[in-house]
């Protein structure tokens, strides 16, 4: 094991982050755990350092609450893993992650990611395509086509897609240049709100905390099953009819889910009660989306003067591509980060990361804010909110490329897995240890991954 001092890279990279938060209190943070995942990028330190940022926003809660500042300790080898998966089946499989026809394509100028996971992304793709649904029909229509031409038809069409772009032609960009001056975390501070003067328990600081869940795969998710770990009643709320197979075993950990069409009179009105009784709104909609369902900003504020609200998109709140949808796979296309893997390991098609870190990276960055944020409405009366996108999550990245190849990561022991078998909605599965410990503070989850709907729309 490397001594603390020697965890420079990921010292940097914390404090690039907690830039963003400058009157967070100092913390204590040991890393520990070498190696590193195959990447052109320093993907290990990267995780360890978000995993770190949402110690410290733990940290914070506790000190604003009268606590002491606990010292913490981050596994960098565990924290690689639970970006990749952190549960392991016992005697069931675990549903795919992509669609037939999702992956990189060869297009006549270059390569272009299709994301086709969603029934509606997958039928607009294959209506630009004017193709058969199958992979060789779709390589063939593919490889006729321009991929940023193509791109923009898919987009327009209500799909998703991007087209693999250098590092530099997209600091170059008008999107790039948007990205680059947002910052990491974008903090508004929403007016004068009670004081939170609940007991804090030091094992279980989210103890009565209230989070309203409306995120989707995967960075929103990965936010809140922190929180709930640390005790939050999280309250996960979907549409009638949405999946997410691939996903809720490993996200669904801790949390209750409810279903409500918020089309509805009825759905509508259990919403609004949700919201004006919760403590925290998590959300990943597109700018405008809630505000077409009438709970935009004004009217959340209205329904509940002291909400703390945490918010996500895939490409920043203020460039030509604000609103456009995307995922952890199709950022790395758009920002480069897909093509400096093709190069730094001299392959021949696009190389993505060796797991979705934008996606956890920015869960773990959602679940500091969420924890700053509650300390600060303690400290100072304050309702706080903050946006973070994966475009600007990837932007950190790019300022960290590997200078050079690292060892990689043994294969886990038994000693990385926790004792108890969790008893999934799906079947019986293990569980990793947590990446972060930190003094005093006991991280359990109330109720195993589940699937869908299974519980009451209250709190």
């Amino acid at each position: 094991m490397k001594p603390t001092e020697d965890f420079s890279r990921a010292r940097r990279i914390l404090t690039e982050i907690l830039s963003f938060r400058p009157d967070v209190p100092p913390v204590p943070v040991t890393f520990e755990g070498a190696g590193d995942l195959p990447s052109a990028f320093a993907v290990s330190d990267f995780a360890a350092t978000a995993v770190a940022a949402a110690g410290i926003g733990v940290a914070d809660v506790l000190t604003a609450f009268g606590g002491c500042v606990p010292a913490l300790r981050v596994d960098r080898c565990l924290a690689s893993r639970w970006f990749a998966s952190s549960i392991a089946p016992r005697g069931w499989p675990l549903p795919p992650v992509w669609d037939a026809i999702a992956g990189d394509y060869a297009a006549a100028d270059g390569w272009i990611k299709l994301h086709t996971n969603a029934p509606h992304h997958r039928a607009a793709a294959l209506k630009v395509l004017d193709c058969a649904a199958e992979r060789e029909a779709v390589a063939a229509a593919v490889a006729r086509r321009e991929a940023v031409a193509l791109e923009e038809a898919i987009v327009a069409a209500g799909g998703c897609a991007a087209a693999m772009r250098t590092t530099a032609d997209w600091l170059a960009s008008d999107m790039g240049r948007a990205i680059a001056a947002e910052p990491l975390i974008d903090w508004r501070d929403e007016g004068a709100a009670a004081g939170l003067d609940r007991a804090v328990d030091p094992a279980r600081p989210l103890a009565g905390v209230r989070v309203l869940d409306v995120t989707r795969v995967l960075a929103g998710p990965v936010a809140t099953r922190f929180l709930a770990g640390l005790g939050a009643d999280v309250l996960r709320i979907d549409p009638p009819h949405l999946e997410e197979p691939s996903v809720l075993p490993e996200t669904l950990l801790g949390k209750r889910s409810a279903r409500l069409d918020l089309r509805t009179a009825e759905g509508r009105h259990r919403f609004e009660a949700l919201l004006s009784g919760c403590d925290l709104l998590v959300h990943g909609y597109r700018p405008g989306a809630l505000e077409g369902l009438g709970f935009g900003a004004v009217a959340r504020r209205a329904l509940n003067p002291g909400l703390i609200d945490v918010s996500l998109d895939a490409y920043g709140w203020t460039g030509p591509w604000r609103g456009r949808r995307g995922f952890d796979s199709l950022v790395q296309m758009s920002t480069g980060l897909a093509e400096a893997g093709m190069r730094h390991f001299s392959a021949m098609r696009p190389v993505a990361l060796p797991v979705q870190a934008l996606d956890h990276a920015t869960g773990y960055l959602m679940a500091f804010a969420a924890l700053s944020a509650l300390a600060a409405r303690r400290r100072s009366g304050r309702a706080l909110s903050a946006r973070l996108s994966l475009a600007r999550t990837a932007h950190l990245l790019l300022g960290h490329p590997m200078v050079e190849d690292g060892a990689g990561f043994a294969e886990p022991t038994a000693d990385d897995w926790q004792a108890e078998i969790e008893a999934t909605g799906w079947g019986p599965a293990a569980r990793l240890k947590m990446p972060l410990a930190i003094k005093g503070v006991a991280f359990a989850y109330p109720h195993p991954a589940r699937p869908l709907g299974g519980d009451g729309a209250a709190w």
